[in-house]
């Protein structure tokens, strides 16, 4: 019987996240695997894999914040704005903890943040990491991200680094929190190391290192909607939902276009989203 579940690896720096997927593929023997929010290989930390059935909710799994711990080099600015690509530029740095405290607080909140050419966004079709092993630079549009929490919790003038604890949205790239913090001192930046601590509700210390993955780490589907509101169903609900028919809303602070898990006998059965006054399909598992 093919596994059905999910996974919280520990992901190991110089592995790409879908090295990882092979890997598990090769350990579970099946090929139903996918990953819940891309790391960059040099990244290591919490990524969230699903198995079987539960590769049809990973969507959901990249719908909280994350929270990372980075590290930031002053005085350089890199092709990919982290510590793996080519020197572009290069500065004399002299900064005090205050003056990068200050700085990094400005990027707090609601910000516009545009996406860096060696990454997977795709623009015209095509992923443009595509397009920059081409040599290719082309405009991007910016893109709202908002960055909960930023604080510094380490410096030092000689070399000059930062280190910061992060709690940000989906689809926010650190290296460039990182390079923007540089260009606004005026002497550049790029991330040095990374790492993610927390993801889709789990924390690192639920997380296991890939070399140690087994079939006792496999965790119930229902696991990777932890991060979302649960809705325990009476068998009267059980029966629309089985159908993907809408349901009233609960009373409750569930907000307007919200997610909530649909729990029937302690299993996940559906993702409902609430619009106006009513509960609207969007994944049924229940037959």
């Amino acid at each position: 019987m093919a596994p059905n579940g999910i996974l919280v690896i520990d992901k190991p720096a110089r592995m790409t996240s879908h090295d990882v997927v092979a890997q598990v593929r090769k350990i579970f023997q099946t090929k139903k695997v996918g990953h819940a929010g891309t790391l960059d290989p040099d990244a290591t930390g919490v990524l969230v894999l699903g198995l079987g059935h539960a590769t049809r909710l990973l969507s959901f799994a990249q719908e909280g914040p994350k929270r990372y711990l980075a590290t930031a080099s002053f005085g350089s600015t890199t092709t990919t704005q982290d510590a793996s690509g080519e020197v572009i530029d290069r500065h004399d740095v002299s900064l005090r903890s205050d003056q990068v405290e200050a700085a990094a607080g400005a990027f707090a909140g609601d910000i516009m943040q545009i996406p860096p050419m060696v990454s997977a966004v795709k623009v015209g079709g095509e992923r443009l990491y595509k397009k920059a092993r081409r040599g290719e630079e082309i405009e991007r549009e910016p893109r709202p991200v908002t960055i909960h929490a930023l604080v510094m919790t380490g410096f030092s003038a000689d070399p000059p680094e930062a280190r910061f604890d992060v709690t940000c949205s989906p689809g926010t790239y650190i290296r460039t929190l990182v390079h923007d913090i540089g260009q606004s001192l005026g002497c550049g930046a790029h991330l040095k190391t990374l790492r993610r601590i927390e993801a889709s509700g789990f924390s690192e210390t639920d997380a296991t290192p890939l070399d140690d993955v087994s079939m006792d780490h496999l965790r119930p589907t229902v696991d990777i909607v932890r991060s979302l509101p649960r809705l325990d169903l009476d068998r009267e609900a059980q029966a629309l939902v089985s159908d993907g028919r809408p349901l009233p809303a609960p009373a409750g602070p569930l907000a307007e276009d919200e997610l909530v898990a649909l729990l029937a006998g302690g299993a996940l059965v559906a993702v409902y989203r609430r619009k106006s006054s009513r509960l609207v399909a969007e994944k049924v598992l229940a037959s």
